[in-house]
């Protein structure tokens, strides 16, 4: 009898009703005016209870009602707003409650282009340690012996912003000359730290120096990923632009974006990541500036619509959970300024309740990319993926060991660091807060 009720079990395990109610979603995220079906394939009926101004269900404009749960169930969206679609068996028996979440319509412009990108940092980077010759058969590094590390970021100078390297060094000579200690204000990952320096005579030189390799810029080339015309923001990268030297975050001072053509392309082979070699074009015109680096890129005001858009339209993005594996497309450039469509694979997606990198693995599949470039290249990050219509992501980051695949993030994620929405279970914490 034990075996048989265990084969009954197994058996009703791999039921269709089973299955699609294992399925059947306990939250739903609807963008005002979108619609979504659900099937349950239960061969019965339920009486179904939720708010129409949010969600009309089956098209049904009462609060309760009854529905074929054998037959698709239909979601259409209307306010923004909260609610909770129970069914009830008989009318009494809970089956199944839905959190349901209506935002406001959003549709962003995909982009492709290739961009350059200018960004100043929030102070003054340290990136290496020098030693400075103070006498014959002796030298020393005033910064090693400040305590100041490689990835420092030094944000005032005796009580003074700085973020431009020129205007150090007239500070470390007067300290030098008054045998004065330079005050500093340091940011060291999330801390503050107050220190102080003493400039070094460089004997050789005949100057005064601190010991310290300093920068204060970046520059480099990218995609933008989207641009939202209604909130005038747009997102890029897909990923955090880092120091070369020490590989930590750049923090942002101020920063531009402008018009990049792309020369040629080296292939991407096995272990060797190729690359998009571009110019910087027209750069008098600012397409935008940069007010943010975070994990999923580069995001600021759009100044103006970006030219060479594949898609004129803005087109609704999709929620992490909409996202599906199989066909869809990236934009971007492999030429000039034209964007071009290719295909891809979604070969993977990662549940993702928050914002974290690597959401889906992707995989070229369209002949003349991968004839072109190899298959993901240096460059190429941010490129947007659209599936069903909708902007799903953006590249992110290529398999070194396989060039044809590579990891892409979450659109949701990027419009949210752009400040475009906001993740309603974060919303919900600040509040618990």
């Amino acid at each position: 009898m034990g075996l048989i009720l265990v084969f009954f079990v197994c058996l009703g395990c791999f039921s269709t009703p089973f299955q699609s109610f294992a399925s059947f979603p306990g939250e739903i995220r609807l963008f005002s005016g979108q619609g979504r079906q659900l099937n349950l394939s239960m061969p019965v009926h339920a009486e179904v209870t939720v708010n129409p101004e949010v969600v009309k269900v089956n098209g049904n404009a009462t609060h309760s009602f009854q529905v074929d749960l054998n037959r698709p169930i239909s979601l259409e969206s209307g306010h923004s707003g909260k609610t909770e679609m129970q069914l009830r068996l008989f009318g009494k028996i809970p089956l199944k409650t839905v959190k349901v979440s209506v935002m406001p319509d959003l549709k962003v412009i995909p982009g492709g282009q290739t961009i350059g990108v200018k960004i100043k940092s929030d102070g003054i980077m340290v990136v290496g340690h020098h030693l400075v010759s103070v006498a014959d058969n002796k030298k020393s590094s005033p910064g090693e012996e400040a305590k100041i590390q490689v990835g420092d970021l030094i944000q005032e100078f005796d009580g003074t912003y700085i973020n431009d390297v020129t205007k150090v060094a007239s500070i470390v000579k007067k300290a030098g000359e008054q045998q004065t200690p330079i005050k500093l204000k340091i940011r060291r990952n999330e801390q503050q730290i107050q220190t102080e320096i003493t400039p070094a005579f460089d004997t050789v030189d005949k100057t005064y120096r601190l010991g310290l390799y300093i920068r204060d810029s970046a520059a480099g080339v990218g995609t933008l990923t989207f641009y939202a015309p209604d909130q005038g923001v747009y997102g890029a990268l897909g990923h955090v632009i880092t120091d070369m030297d020490t590989q930590t975050p750049i923090s942002v001072g101020e920063g531009q974006i402008v018009h990049s053509t792309v020369t040629s392309i080296a292939k991407s082979q096995n272990g060797e990541p190729g690359e998009k070699r571009a110019n910087f074009f027209n750069e008098s015109k600012v397409l935008g500036n940069i007010v943010k680096n975070t994990s999923f890129g580069i995001f600021g005001k759009m100044f103006d619509s970006p030219e060479h858009s594949l898609v004129k339209e803005a087109i609704p993005v999709a929620f992490a959970e909409e996202v599906k594996e199989g066909p869809a497309h990236i934009y971007t450039v492999v030429s000039g300024q034209k964007v071009e469509k290719f295909d891809i694979e979604v070969v993977h997606v990662s549940k993702q309740d928050f914002p974290a990198t690597k959401g889906m693995v992707i995989k070229i599949t369209d002949p003349r990319l991968l004839e072109k470039t190899g298959g993901i290249v240096q460059g190429m990050s941010g490129s947007p993926i659209i599936q069903n219509g909708k902007v799903i992501g953006a590249v992110t980051h290529v398999f070194v060991n396989d060039p044809t695949s590579g990891y892409g993030c979450f659109i949701e994620w990027m419009l949210q660091d752009a400040g475009v929405i906001i993740n309603p279970k974060e919303q919900q914490n600040l509040k618990a807060g």
